[in-house]
């Protein structure tokens, strides 16, 4: 028996897992400079004007901030091609993902999503006492036609994590149109698009499905491109009537003063970042070119990361790399999700890969 009496949804659900710390690593091995790159960050810290930004900010900590970020919310309205009413803040994307399922999910409600995705989606779900239905993915991808296939008359939401964490793997705006045309309009299709800033621009722009299907959300957040994770501030886009919901759910002032001025600072100085995003992109293309030369097949790289098919060798590849001072993520039985760092970084772990292993 429980303290309290928790809920039996509660009481079963899983717990998220956030990447291991590099200090985490040195004392469970008993070795010295580790590196972490097992939790799709950004490598480089955020650009001058943003820490300047936050360093004013500290200063008026004293005082709540605005409760709907309206400043925030205009500005990221006009980078998108809409308004305030269309945009919603949270504590990260991940923030506004808890916040749906609070406005939307009822005991007996279903969601659908393919598996395996972002593990923050069955807490999620299971914490509202929902159901899970998970769609295997094919070759690391997502298959539509089975998502749409598993909606029925209790299914509330559809999640799509593109690029798809941990795989990478992404969906073009086409398909994704051609998947809502079969799925009823009172289904609400999430698009996370966590990793945006790091796909391909020919996959297009899911905002634009909204002018179409008003039971489209797309969610980013600032965590990764912009070198925030640490202050926890993301963004979706959807019908004024979603927000509306959404914003009734928002723990108060959650996304606290220093976020919002590290997200409004960030969206003035898109241009000073652009270098180190495109830095970034490069060297994903380089350790895939040297991952694919060694013989490794992979699936296609869209985010900050790229993702080893190791199946029952995950467990061992994992620990041997860790011993050895890199930390990934692994997914048992599955494989392990390695970030793109710096370049010394990137090469340590292809170093240290080729030592522990081969495809």
């Amino acid at each position: 028996m429980s303290i309290g009496g928790v809920r039996p949804a509660v009481q079963a659900m899983p717990a998220y897992r956030p990447g291991k710390a590099a200090e985490q690593a040195e004392e469970e091995h008993g070795i010295e400079n580790a590196i972490k790159l097992a939790s799709n960050e950004n490598p480089y810290p955020p650009v001058p004007s943003v820490i300047a930004a936050m360093t004013e900010a500290a200063a008026g900590v004293n005082r709540y901030c605005d409760h709907l970020a309206i400043e925030l919310r205009t500005a990221i309205g006009a980078m998108v091609g809409t308004d305030l009413d269309h945009v919603a803040v949270g504590c990260g994307s991940v923030g506004l993902l808890q916040q749906l399922c609070l406005a939307y999910l009822d005991p007996g409600d279903n969601v659908v999503y393919p598996w395996r995705s972002f593990e923050a989606y069955p807490v999620n779900v299971q914490m509202m006492g929902a159901e899970s239905r998970q769609v295997p993915l094919v070759g690391h991808a997502f298959d539509l036609d089975a998502v749409a296939a598993a909606v029925d008359e209790r299914t509330k939401i559809i999640m799509l994590a593109t690029p798809n964490n941990p795989t990478g793997t992404a969906l073009s705006v086409e398909a994704l149109r051609a998947m809502l045309a079969k799925v009823p309009d009172h289904v609400i299709v999430l698009v996370d698009e966590a990793y945006r800033e790091f796909l391909d621009p020919s996959f297009g722009n899911p905002v634009s499905l909204l002018a179409d299907h008003q039971n489209v959300v797309v969610s980013r957040t600032f965590s990764k491109a912009y070198g925030l994770a640490g202050v926890r501030v993301g963004y979706l886009v959807a019908a004024p009537a979603i927000v509306d919901e959404v914003n009734k759910v928002l723990v108060p002032f959650a996304v606290n003063g220093i976020a919002q001025a590290a997200a409004l600072a960030a969206l003035a100085a898109l241009d000073e970042y652009e270098p180190f995003l495109a830095g970034l992109r490069k060297e994903r293309g380089r350790v895939v070119a040297a991952l694919t030369a060694a013989g490794w097949q992979l699936p296609d790289a869209q985010a900050n990361f790229v993702y080893l098919p190791l199946g029952e060798r995950t467990q061992d590849v994992y620990v041997e790399i860790e011993k050895r001072g890199v930390v990934t993520r692994p997914f048992a039985g599955e494989g392990i999700r390695v970030t793109i760092g710096t370049p010394e970084e990137n090469d340590r772990f292809l170093a240290t890969l080729a030592e522990v292993t081969s495809p």
